[in-house]
């Protein structure tokens, strides 16, 4: 089996109410709104309900995965909740940062030590991030916004300020 059966990883159905939220992420004042607000929401919403249930699970049937990395200059353990791409067998991960013109820091840490461990709804498995290729970045972008159309407003916000890495997961 692959990681993303592993973990039991899909994405939900989106009802009217969810493709709005959906619409309003994807959209410049909406990026911004959920890059300083969602990671919060998202760990009362985990704590609550005991890790079954995310923020962006709940508000758009997105599927929710913890991402632990080390820290590139702490050597700590950072984790980050991010949406990943069901693609093959495994998983990507897409560095937009909502559109916001940083770059996220679990992209920098993942650079810096490829090593991560990927949790859903309780399963945990240990991955190592590798880039994708161009072509694979590509078709993982197509993948994506075939989910959720914010990633095609992401980059085009992003443009030429910077390069949205694109990582692909494979067990450790």
């Amino acid at each position: 089996m692959g990681l993303a059966a592993d973990l039991g990883y899909q994405h939900g159905r989106a009802n009217p109410l969810r493709r709005g939220v959906r619409w309003l992420g994807g959209t410049k004042a909406g990026g911004w709104l959920f890059s300083r607000t969602l990671r919060h929401l998202d760990t009362a919403i985990a704590r609550l309900s005991r890790g079954r249930h995310s923020a962006p699970g709940l508000l758009t049937g997105l599927a929710v995965l913890q991402v632990t990395t080390t820290g590139r200059k702490s050597g700590q353990p950072r984790s980050s909740h991010l949406i990943a791409t069901p693609y093959g067998d495994t998983l990507a991960l897409l560095g937009t940062n909502f559109g916001q013109a940083g770059t996220p820091a679990w992209v920098l840490n993942l650079e810096a030590d490829p090593r991560a461990v990927v949790t859903y709804r309780g399963a945990r498995v240990d991955a190592v991030a590798r880039p994708a290729t161009p072509s694979e970045a590509a078709e993982i972008f197509e993948i994506a916004t075939g989910f959720y159309a914010g990633y095609r407003n992401y980059r085009e916000r992003v443009g030429a300020q910077r390069r949205i890495r694109v990582f692909v997961l494979e067990r450790a």
